[in-house]
């Protein structure tokens, strides 16, 4: 009963986590009003893939080299800022190219595959998701935690992680997010570019600041 309490506990808050806004909710929105709702829950279970990465890594003990390595949390999450930025001003390009969105001419703005790879590398891009999770679990888990509980975590996370992206690929896939999405892609895609790219020079800044101590 104990194990289950903690692992009740541990979902809500990973997934209060997941639903907070981030360049995961903005690039799978993104992703599924432009193209259709399979590319959307592509980049979702991508997400899920980087959400349970990071928690293999936290259970492994590797979030306390991270940690104990200054220079190598620094140089990750820099990197990832770098991505972001990267993803940010290829999404702000762009904008202005005209798209037709849904199956009606067969065309679509990426593949399957590679809206599952843009989740996977948008999630593990910030290497501070896996100190988040670590500090979940420290904060939440017993000292001595049981196997089934360690086994249980990564898939779960998937989960949650996934299962949120899903319904908002769901809901940014209906025909009338579609269509608003034409009507209004430049400054749509502008915003979201500039919101990615935001969050991506924040984690530089960050990086510096750290730095600088």
């Amino acid at each position: 009963m104990e194990t289950i309490s903690v692992l009740l506990a541990i979902m809500i808050a990973i997934g209060i986590g997941a639903m907070s806004p981030g360049p995961s909710f903005v690039l799978v929105s993104r992703i599924s009003v432009a193209n259709s709702r399979l590319h959307g829950l592509a980049a979702a279970v991508g997400m899920g893939i980087g959400g349970a990465f990071f928690a293999v890594l936290a259970l492994a003990g590797l979030v306390a080299l991270l940690e104990r390595v200054e220079w190598l949390y620094l140089v990750l999450k820099c990197a990832g800022g770098l991505y972001l930025v990267y993803l940010g001003i290829a999404i702000w390009r762009g904008a202005r190219e005209p798209m037709s969105v849904g199956p009606s001419d067969g065309r679509f703005a990426l593949s399957v595959p590679r809206a599952f790879f843009l989740g996977v590398v948008t999630q593990v891009s910030n290497p501070k998701t896996a100190v988040v999770y670590a500090s979940i679990f420290a904060a939440l888990m017993p000292q001595e935690p049981p196997l089934a509980l360690i086994l249980a975590l990564p898939p779960l996370i998937f989960l949650i992680e996934a299962g949120w992206y899903a319904v908002v690929a769901i809901a940014f896939s209906a025909p009338r997010s579609q269509r608003v999405y034409l009507s209004g892609k430049l400054w749509v895609d502008r915003l979201a570019g500039a919101v990615i790219g935001a969050l991506g020079v924040r984690l530089i800044g960050e990086s510096l600041a750290l730095l600088r101590r």
